[in-house]
């Protein structure tokens, strides 16, 4: 994901391919989020009259960096986990390899709750940074915030989907820690 061009990953997300889908866009909006918030922070640190400040923006900048570049490796991990699913659900119903169903399915759930994870995060940074960074990118930081919000509901989107085909105890311990990220996120998520 990190190595293509925008327009080479909005053509593969066009294709009639299974990956990229809608996980690794979920990780793209995520990622774009960090980057818009990121220049906000560049814009912030050094001005004088947010010297108070300095610290949080500093800190702020480190996680930044780091979310999106989680997100990043985790659009990879998700085309790749839904790819693996995605074959061992068109093999024939005998096949000896379709036991491997239940483990390719929570992984297509993990990889978009540890998404949703990160979004939350970014999301929450975003809102730290109100009324703490330049009042000149406000509506910048609030595009941030407001891409990680829906980068992390369509997150959860994709949990949700994979739910069906989890068996417990992995169907119970998803959908727990998919209820716990939905209790921590932003109001304006939805929590549908």
């Amino acid at each position: 994901m990190a190595k293509q061009s925008v327009a080479g990953f909005l053509s593969a997300l066009a294709a009639k391919t299974p990956a990229p889908g809608g996980g690794a866009t979920a990780c793209l909006a995520g990622a774009l989020a960090c980057a818009q918030a990121e220049m906000v922070v560049a814009y912030s640190l050094g001005k004088k009259n947010l010297a108070e400040h300095q610290e949080l923006l500093a800190g702020a900048a480190q996680e930044l960096v780091r979310a999106r570049g989680m997100l990043l490796e985790l659009a990879d991990e998700d085309a790749a986990a839904y790819g693996e699913l995605n074959r061992l659900m068109k093999l024939a119903e005998g096949d000896a390899e379709r036991a491997k169903l239940p483990v390719a399915s929570e992984q297509a759930a993990m990889v978009p709750l540890s998404a949703m994870a990160v979004c939350g995060e970014v999301a929450r940074v975003c809102a730290e940074l109100g009324g703490k960074s330049n009042a000149m990118l406000r509506s910048d930081l609030e595009i941030a915030r407001g891409l990680a919000e829906v980068a992390g509901w369509a997150c959860s989107k994709n949990v949700a989907v994979n739910l069906a085909g989890l068996v417990e105890p992995a169907l119970g311990r998803v959908s727990g820690q998919l209820a716990a990220l939905k209790g921590k996120v932003p109001s304006r998520w939805s929590n549908d």
